[in-house]
């Protein structure tokens, strides 16, 4: 576009030919590492050239974990593609986060050239919706310098389901909670102008992933059922309405399948949520009001094989329709972009088959168009000077000390007459899991039978699987620490008293380690050093667990799986000792 006077959406529209409005209603993947070639085929299909240039396509998940100023050459690179079409009209690149340390199922990058935070978990234990939005704000010039205008987040999924693997990128159990730090998240990224996004948001999992059965995840073909026998859907869609209310950019629904849900007295249709027409159009657009993009997750179309490894489509409940008629099927239900696909060829093959309306392919591009036009994005960026390799001093700071506050005191014990944490000063100290050049100057690192104490790092437990891609990246099953783990722990107790930290991506079980432990402290994400930091009480740990700790795996599976707190834990939400300086 080359009006001196930003265009309308009605006109961009209308100059758009039927094969450049479909490119606006794909979002697929794009692995792109630095140097590559854009004429080849990339790693899950098409080569760049052919979708910008060749599908039309507009929207992009940038896949690759890259640096800042990696990204940024990228970005810059494919723009000059876009260029040269004819409509002119700029890539949007979106991401998955990129600033906390777990990869799970693909769906985060650790920080690599930007600040490093915890989970956003941990930013639940904390609770501070000033300190969220910060965060967002940090996040959002780092994309801006990288040329990206698009999260594939915040995630709202309450997690109520103690086994769920995908926990760790919510805020916690708490919708009331959940929806204050949204509201937060998104002011801090897109900005307080409802006319103007700095950087889109995607609020996702519509209308909330975590009360799946068993604790599966719908992934998998295994984890595709979502039930409420609680009857708390309410609950679930809460930060929903939250995120409308604050203008959410876009909003992604899940891949579960509702089992069972009633909806205003009428049974759903037990399809997933995609889908779902009851769902999309029912519910989110016509009783919520939402009228922005709605973007499918990712990879609901075709079978998959990714390194080896099967993938099937997430079709949970329209397994038996073709690629195409699952297609159709989705666009019925309302769904604007289809996530992780380039299948622009099938999208044009259903309008001239007569089988899908122009019409409503116009009603999806004008959705998305003005997205495009509240990112101001009707010609190629400028981009701003590349980023540099590391993020500024002040951001790091931030980042570790938020990672040292969201460390959550579950118990401390007294030693010698006094609580074991935090630390006291010129203490030997054992070390397993953590490196001896994170310590302070205070303490010394020394071999358990000379030692004061030992301080020991886990993670929560998790069931390892990999049959499917990406399920090796999940943390599934059941939340019992290991016979053998439990062992070391009471060995170790023999000669030492032990402060045990828990990365909880997830909640464990954490009922036969008291009797061995002098302390146990949880975090969410934290290098060993901000870890320190909070034992030793130089940076105030002030987190209050974002979700239940049970007791067993009894308990656990006589819970509702979308309900918080219908047991008695063993820690309760919202649990944290504070630490009394010596």
């Amino acid at each position: 576009m080359t009006d001196t006077v930003a265009p309308s959406v009605s006109s961009v529209l209308g100059q758009l030919t039927l094969e450049e409005k479909v490119g606006l209603l794909v979002h697929p993947m794009a692995i792109i590492f630095p140097g590559a070639d854009f004429d080849a085929p990339s790693i899950v299909g098409p080569s760049i050239r052919e979708l910008v240039q060749e599908r039309h396509v507009r929207y992009m998940c940038l896949g690759a974990p890259t640096t800042p100023e990696q990204t940024a050459e990228i970005a810059g690179r494919v723009q000059e593609l876009a260029s040269g079409s004819p409509s002119g009209l700029p890539v949007v690149f979106s991401t998955d986060p990129r600033h906390s340390f777990l990869d799970v199922g693909g769906a985060a990058h650790s920080a690599s050239g930007v600040s490093q935070w915890p989970e956003a978990l941990g930013l639940g234990a904390i609770g501070d919706p000033e300190l969220v939005r910060r965060y967002a704000e940090i996040v959002r010039d780092d994309y801006l310098a990288m040329g990206i205008r698009m999260a594939l987040h915040p995630q709202v999924d309450l997690t109520t389901e103690p086994r769920w693997p995908r926990q760790a990128q919510s805020f916690g159990s708490d919708p009331a909670l959940t929806s204050r730090l949204l509201t937060a998240y998104l002011a801090g990224l897109q900005g307080t102008d409802p006319g103007s996004y700095a950087v889109a948001t995607t609020t996702k999992h519509f209308p909330g992933g975590g009360p799946q059965l068993r604790g599966d995840d719908p992934h998998f073909p295994y984890g595709r059922e979502q039930v409420y026998p609680g009857g708390r859907f309410d609950d679930h869609l809460a930060p929903f309405r939250a995120a409308i209310e604050a203008g959410a950019a876009a909003i992604m629904p899940y891949y579960g399948m509702p089992v069972g849900l009633q909806l205003d007295g009428t049974a759903v249709e037990e399809v997933g949520f995609a889908f779902n027409r009851q769902i999309i159009t029912g519910l989110l657009r016509e009783k919520l009001g939402y009228d922005g993009v709605v973007l499918s997750d990712f990879g609901l179309v075709e079978d998959q094989e990714i390194f080896g490894k099967p993938l099937p489509a997430r079709a949970w409940g329209v397994e038996h329709l073709s690629p195409a008629d699952r297609v159709l099927r989705l666009f019925d239900a309302g769904i604007d972009q289809l996530g992780g696909v380039f299948c622009t060829d099938t999208v044009l093959d259903l309008v001239r088959e007569g089988r899908l309306s122009e019409e409503r392919i116009d009603q999806s591009a004008r959705r998305v168009l003005a997205l495009h036009e509240k990112l101001g994005a009707w010609k190629v960026p400028s981009l701003p000077a590349a980023p540099t390799e590391s993020a500024p001093r002040d951001h790091i700071l931030l980042g570790a000390a938020t990672q040292a506050r969201a460390v959550t005191v579950l118990s401390n014990d007294e030693v010698d007459g006094h609580p074991l944490l935090p630390l006291s000063r010129n203490a030997r100290v054992h070390l397993v899991g953590i490196s001896s050049d994170a310590l302070p100057e205070h303490l010394t690192a020394s071999i358990a039978e000379d030692a004061d104490l030992a301080i020991m790092r886990v993670r929560a437990p998790f069931e390892r699987r990999d049959d499917y891609a990406l399920e090796g990246d999940m943390e599934h099953g059941s939340l019992e620490f290991d016979d053998a783990l439990i062992a070391q722990i009471a060995d170790l107790a023999r000669l030492v008293p032990v402060v045990l930290s828990v990365t909880l991506s997830r909640p464990a079980i954490l009922t036969p380690l008291l009797e061995h432990t002098a302390a146990i402290v949880g975090e969410f994400g934290a290098t060993d050093a901000a870890l320190l930091e909070a034992l030793t009480g130089s940076i105030s740990p002030d987190g209050r667990l974002p979700f239940d700790l049970p007791r067993s795996s009894r308990a656990v599976e006589a819970s509702s799986p979308d309900v918080a707190g219908d047991i008695d834990p063993l820690f309760r939400r919202g649990w944290g000792l504070r630490l009394i300086r010596r």
